[in-house]
């Protein structure tokens, strides 16, 4: 068995042929959806995080703006932006990328943006909403990049038990909330593993669809799935390859090349859960311009 790829840029690719209509809509009625990114600090690659989400921004037609601070910015002053961009009608929905400097504290900068505002779903309300399956907040980008990865290609997990290696607040355990909700899309069986877990291999040998969220280069191997299991892998490593001209690669946290040949179907990277994280955070900004139109 040689697995089915599971394109994520294909699937993006189709989500933004959907969205552009919305937009449309949209305009009709004199609205431009806003997106603001705000980057603290030189980090490149939170750099090159903000360039791609302008770029999404200017393809699907949105207006975007990037706020740039200092790495001394003041966690004050980085306060007194959110609560201008919280009170800019020009302005839908916004993010502050993180990680931030050490000196800022990233939950009380969580927790000042609007919930109404917060296309990354970050703000406590915005994960509570999630948590209790209610319609009204926003669905972080990359847990729902993976459902909708996972709904698009024919492998629904309802009724099936889903394996997340991972439990981070970002990836790990929104998704885990996302999957076990008793809604389309949804109805899975789910265990979540992580670095305490014991008889780990027994666990992911029992996943009808394995996650991998960890953040460990090709940590998942063959003998730790089952023939036909469906893997999404979210990580994103980049390791030496001196064959590469760059003299290293992205590489996912499964042993891509062994692991697809037990697999029904599987996520490359890069090319997979990538593409979703930044059109479902497109969709998020497009989402709360149709609210505030209500």
């Amino acid at each position: 068995m040689t697995a089915t790829i599971i394109d994520g840029t294909g699937v993006a690719d189709a989500i933004r042929g959907e969205l552009r209509q919305r937009v449309a809509a949209l305009k009709t009625k004199g609205v431009t959806p806003g997106l603001a990114v705000v980057l603290v600090g030189d980090d490149p690659a939170s750099a090159t995080y903000v360039r791609m989400k302008g770029k999404a921004c200017e393809d699907l037609g949105l207006y975007s703006e990037t706020v740039i601070k200092s790495s001394d910015c003041s966690g004050e002053e980085l306060l007194a932006v959110i609560d201008r961009l919280n009170h800019d009608p020009k302005v839908h929905g916004f993010l502050v990328q993180m990680p931030l400097p050490k000196h800022i504290d990233p939950n009380k900068v969580i927790e000042r943006i609007d919930p109404r505002k917060d296309v990354d779903a970050f703000h406590p309300i915005n994960v509570g909403k999630m948590l209790i399956g209610e319609e009204d907040g926003f669905l972080p980008a990359t847990p729902h990049g993976v459902q909708e990865l996972l709904l698009r290609s024919g492998n629904d997990p309802a009724g099936k038990h889903v394996v997340i290696c991972g439990r981070s607040n970002i990836v790990g355990k929104p998704l885990a909330a996302l999957l076990m909700q008793k809604k389309v899309g949804a109805d899975a069986t789910v265990t979540i593993c992580h670095s305490r877990t014991r008889d780990l291999s027994d666990i992911t040998r029992q996943a009808d669809i394995l996650i991998a969220a960890m953040g460990i280069p090709r940590f998942i191997r063959a003998d730790m799935v089952k023939d036909g299991v469906v893997v999404i892998d979210v990580g994103t490593n980049r390791v030496e390859d001196p064959s590469h001209p760059k003299g290293s690669r992205l590489v996912g946290d499964v042993d891509f090349d062994a692991v697809k040949e037990k697999a029904k179907a599987i996520t490359p990277v890069p090319k997979g859960v990538g593409p979703m994280t930044i059109v479902m955070l497109m969709q998020n900004t497009i989402l709360a311009a149709e609210r505030s139109l209500r």
